[in-house]
């Protein structure tokens, strides 16, 4: 149950920060004249957004995974699931947070999404099996 508290900080405050970087970038283009809603998918701000966008999507579900997960499985089931979630969300952030444009994904974003996906869907089933 350890490692699912740390993992839930770790995907915790990631969050925040994502959140806090939004508000910095927000910042910088008002000083600039820029647009506050901005469509340019290489906009320094626009990226900052859907990075965070995109962990408020996921990381709320995988939290309760991993909490439920954690108090419920195995040790030996429950901690790569955990921390395995936990590596492929803060690498997709950096890897939204460091392309230059957003609208041509490279093979670390698609294999930080996959294992997105591999680990909530796993995490889910070791749930299940959990009853």
């Amino acid at each position: 149950m350890t490692t699912a508290i740390i993992c839930t900080a770790i995907l915790s405050a990631m969050v925040f920060l994502l959140g806090f970087n939004v508000s910095r970038a927000r910042g910088l283009a008002s000083k600039a004249g820029g647009s506050q809603l901005p469509t340019d998918p290489t906009s320094p701000l626009l990226i900052a957004i859907r990075a965070h966008g995109n962990a408020t999507e996921y990381v709320p579900t995988l939290i309760v995974l991993f909490l439920l997960v954690g108090a419920r499985s195995p040790a030996a089931v429950a901690i790569p699931l955990i921390v395995g979630g936990t590596v492929a969300r803060v690498l997709h952030a950096y890897n939204m947070l460091t392309t230059k444009r957003l609208w041509r994904a490279t093979r670390r974003h698609y294999f930080s999404a996959l294992g997105t996906y591999a680990f909530g869907v796993a995490l889910a089933v070791a749930l299940l099996f959990t009853l």
